[in-house]
């Protein structure tokens, strides 16, 4: 696969992650989770540790969701950035007749 393929793809899916970021539906239900899981964990009884654990570690899944979506907007942005640099080159190139 081309560099211009791969970059291609991390474009088009920054952009398909950006409208999931953007999603009010999606926004609510990771701000929900994180306020149900919260208050369960300050609601677990003081010998369940198991339980703090679990819900801890769903808290903490939630925001990896979220910056695992806004690592792949700004990978997107990145390779967009190297699209457009590549376009440039190949037009100097094409410009002073070095192709």
């Amino acid at each position: 696969m081309s560099d211009e393929n791969r970059l291609g793809q991390a474009v088009a899916k920054a952009v398909r992650a950006q409208e999931l970021v953007d999603s009010e539906p999606l926004t609510e239900a990771f701000r929900t989770l994180e306020e149900n899981y919260s208050l369960a964990w300050r609601a677990t009884a003081i010998d369940d540790v198991t339980g703090r654990e679990k819900l801890f570690l769903a808290i903490n899944i939630v925001g990896k969701v979220r910056d695992h979506l806004n690592a792949v907007v700004a990978n997107g942005k990145l390779a967009q950035a190297e699209l457009k640099e590549l376009a440039q080159v190949a037009e100097r190139k094409k410009r002073f007749g070095i192709l």
